[in-house]
């Protein structure tokens, strides 16, 4: 299983730019775009604390496992 970052698909549906979330959490767009596109290989807990405050959702929700061939 690899773990899927459902970060596009939650600004979405709150009606959030990257750049607004950027501000909000007080990380570059260019870190949260790396996340967004699933090119990261580690997040601070801080900076999931702060992601899931600005879009109101729980870690779960912005995580995900999915198989290895869909990751």
């Amino acid at each position: 299983m690899a773990i899927a970052c459902r970060l596009d698909e939650l600004l979405t549906i709150r009606g959030m730019t990257l750049v607004e979330l950027s501000e909000h959490v007080g990380v570059s767009t260019v870190n949260l775009s790396i996340l967004k596109n699933g090119h990261a290989k580690a997040v601070r807990f801080s900076t999931l604390e702060a992601i899931c405050i600005a879009l109101e959702c729980q870690v779960g929700e912005l995580l995900i496992q999915v198989p290895d061939a869909a990751a």
